[in-house]
């Protein structure tokens, strides 16, 4: 296959067929994938520059609702050890990450009824009130447009909520039968409406995606033009149906991420921690691949195990200062360098 004259197409923001798109995304050649990262590296230098944004992520409750069939914080799984953070724990955990120079703190948890409205937005204030220079992100699933206005007016700036798939039969396949891509997408909808930096993105190697569903995936993000982008790979966790299925693997996605830094060019990309799971140089690589953003967790240790999503979870017995020490000299490996801003989406 002759895929430069499609590379070319891509940089000059050409629309590509769906044959093209699967053509690119069968094609397992290292040619290919060298020559993707080359040109995504270069696009993302030329809009971010060198600079690679570090977020502050605090896990702060691993009680859902849900019973996604991929999941290690499902509802079903009696074996989850379950905890919730106090308000208190988690302006600690802002308080060190504001010391080691985070600009942007996640706030990341399962579909947790007992964080209503009115609870999240005094700790949204309190965060805001301590850190005004800081953004706030939201990653907590599935919730009305009401709700999502509340918590945008009492201070989040950024949500965090990945589609997973978007084909409807698979979409199916992944998740309980209460669960709706529907639904999820008009979420995504609500959150852009209100004004929220928005991120969505999927799984890559999930059990029973195929091309044509990786092309849809594309595509949606095509049409939603989300200010960030999760990409990372399938790991399955050993307390759920899925718990024998193989993992996606590192080189699918980082096929992913430069496809989607030449199609989506300001996107806010990350290098997922699943990604450095599954590969000992995945985050490196992804920088390297397109990507711009790192997450770092600043959870007390004494919880992490218990946000269990998937198996064998890196940075899990280091405090923040010291998986930010690492971080530091892997990125300067790669020719980056972290800075310490709140790294938004260009305008």
């Amino acid at each position: 296959m002759n895929f430069l004259p499609l590379l070319d197409k891509l940089e000059k923001t050409q629309a590509l067929t769906d044959a093209e798109l699967g053509g690119l995304l069968e094609d397992t050649s290292p040619r290919l994938a060298s020559e993707l990262a080359l040109r995504a590296r270069a696009v993302r230098e030329r809009i971010y520059g060198r600079a690679v944004y570090i977020r502050g992520l605090i896990e702060f409750t691993n009680y859902c609702r849900n019973n996604c069939y991929y999941c290690g914080i499902r509802r079903d799984n009696l074996k989850a050890l379950r905890y919730r953070l106090t308000p208190e724990e988690i302006l600690a955990c802002c308080a060190a990450g504001y010391r080691l120079g985070f600009r942007t703190f996640v706030l990341q948890g399962g579909e947790d009824a007992y964080f209503t409205d009115k609870r999240l937005e005094g700790l949204l204030r309190a965060i805001k009130k301590s850190y005004p220079d800081c953004a706030i992100t939201l990653s907590l699933g599935e919730r009305s447009r009401d709700s999502y206005a509340r918590l945008f007016e009492a201070g989040a700036d950024r949500y965090l909520l990945r589609h997973e798939t978007a084909d409807e039969g698979h979409y199916r396949h992944l998740h309980p039968g209460e669960m709706s891509l529907r639904h999820r997408l008009q979420c995504l909808r609500d959150l852009q409406a209100i004004g929220y930096q928005t991120g969505c993105g999927m799984m890559v190697g999930s059990p029973g995606q195929t091309t044509e569903h990786l092309i849809k995936d594309l595509r949606l993000l095509q049409e939603l033009q989300p200010e960030m982008a999760g990409i990372g790979p399938f790991i399955p966790q050993h307390d759920t149906p899925f718990a024998m299925q193989p993992s996606g693997t590192a080189a699918g996605t980082l096929k992913l991420l430069s496809l989607i830094r030449l199609l989506l060019p300001n996107v806010l990309l990350p290098a997922t921690t699943a990604l450095g799971t599954i590969d000992p140089q995945g985050r490196e690589k992804g920088l390297l691949a397109g990507a711009n953003v790192l997450m770092t967790n600043l959870s007390p240790v004494a919880v992490r195990k218990k946000y269990a999503l998937y198996d064998n979870k890196i940075c899990m017995k280091e405090d923040a200062a010291q998986i930010l020490d690492r971080l530091n000299k892997q990125v300067e490996a790669t020719g980056y360098r972290i800075v310490r801003n709140r790294g938004d989406y260009p305008g």
